[in-house]
């Protein structure tokens, strides 16, 4: 059989739920192709189950890009706070966590099944479980075949997000439909992900599982939150942070005092001369950190025994102490993907190919990356439904 639809969308995410909802209720008939049983799946794992749905403080300076202006449009079109609007309209009751990061106080299942209710309300077609045998373009119309028939459209939108937690099903085929359509690609790789240290770094893993306040450095950009030392090397949300920043062969930065002011040891030793090293240290950061800190600056004893210009040396060091990681966890461990889609490609208006008529392009599938914390959502929800208002 065959069924000819307005537009075709391919994936049940995040940006490709929008995007149906916003066309179907501009009274398009929209069909929404799901490789997957069920829609919403990397949703339904996200914010530890909790969904951390968007963020209160979305700019277009928190996101990374090959064109950071690429994002300033849709992001002005479609708020956190009219996300938000949609949330408290369907009774869904949601909490902030920290840093105007957004969350459900139930179950990120509610938000699958809001975008559900709101796709079908508006008269969206879900088509799930279905393997893509092709895609082609015959001059007017898309079409994908799949193991149910031909489904046809004029229009169709890539939103099958990127490789990051392949468990769940991801994979690159955003990739490989956009070559196949003449788009380019920046080269992706994991964001937002764990990083791997060896060598010297590695005498770190004994402190598998502690955690400290820090602020984590790649260059000039910096972001103070707590990093978690693992038995692989390096986690949590600075370092996840900061992971998008970092490249192969590259030094990260960390700074275990951050509140901290200059001359602190030196000012510590007038005040408190028998203060012991290992203790002083201990104060702001947990026992076991600060003794292999102590140990790894050689410094032990009470302070008044300990030189100023030794004290002067550890300053430094603990404001950016170095680290070479020697990879990331990968795509497997990676919350979401760098690179993508090349915005070059696109509209930033309407994410319409500029070359291909009536391909469009949203979501995590589009070389554009938000900070942890809600804003990788926001640009699926603003793409989606930039998106939405153009097919």
């Amino acid at each position: 059989m065959t069924d000819r639809y307005d537009a075709m969308i391919m994936g049940a995410g995040a940006a490709g739920m929008m995007c149906a909802m916003r066309a179907g209720q501009r009274g398009k008939r929209v069909l929404v192709i799901e490789k997957t049983a069920k829609p919403g799946a990397k949703i339904l794992i996200s914010g530890g189950g909790r969904c951390n749905f968007t963020n209160i403080h979305t700019a277009p300076d928190r996101f990374l890009s090959a064109n950071p202006h690429f994002v300033k449009s849709a992001l002005s079109r479609y708020t956190a706070r009219d996300f938000l609007s949609l949330v408290e309209a369907h009774g869904i009751e949601w909490h902030e966590k920290t840093l105007g990061q957004l969350f459900c106080d139930g179950s990120a299942r509610q938000i699958v099944d809001m975008l559900v209710d709101e796709v079908e309300r508006a008269g969206g077609t879900f088509a799930l479980g279905q393997d893509i045998a092709s895609i082609s373009h015959d001059g007017e119309n898309y079409a994908a075949q799949t193991q149910d028939g031909i489904f046809t459209a004029p229009k169709l939108v890539i939103a099958t997000g990127g490789p990051s937690i392949p468990k769940m099903g991801a994979t690159g085929f955003a990739y490989d439909l956009a070559r196949q359509f003449g788009l380019k690609v920046v080269e992706p790789r994991p964001a937002l992900v764990p990083l791997t240290l060896k060598g010297e770094d590695l005498l770190f893993r004994e402190l598998s599982g502690v955690s400290s306040d820090v602020t984590a450095i790649a260059g000039k950009t910096r972001f103070r939150e707590a990093a978690l030392f693992t038995h692989r090397g390096l986690s949590g949300p600075a370092i996840l942070q900061i992971s998008s920043y970092w490249r192969p062969g590259e030094s990260i930065a960390i700074d275990f005092f951050p509140d901290r002011p200059a001359d602190w040891l030196l000012t510590a030793k007038r005040e408190q001369p028998r203060r012991m090293f290992r203790n002083l240290l201990a104060e702001a950061l947990p026992e076991r950190l600060a003794a292999v800190l102590a140990e790894k600056l050689e410094l032990d004893g009470p302070l008044q025994e300990l030189a100023d210009k030794r004290l002067r040396a550890a300053q430094e060091r603990l404001a950016r102490w170095p680290f070479t990681p020697s990879g990331s966890e990968g795509f497997a461990k990676a919350e979401v993907t760098i690179g993508g889609i090349a915005t070059a490609e696109l509209s930033s208006q309407t994410m319409e190919s500029k070359k291909r008529p009536g391909l469009y392009a949203i979501g995590e599938a589009v070389d554009v990356t938000g900070w942890l914390g809600g804003y990788n959502f926001q640009w699926a929800w603003a793409s989606g439904y930039a998106c939405g208002e153009a097919i």
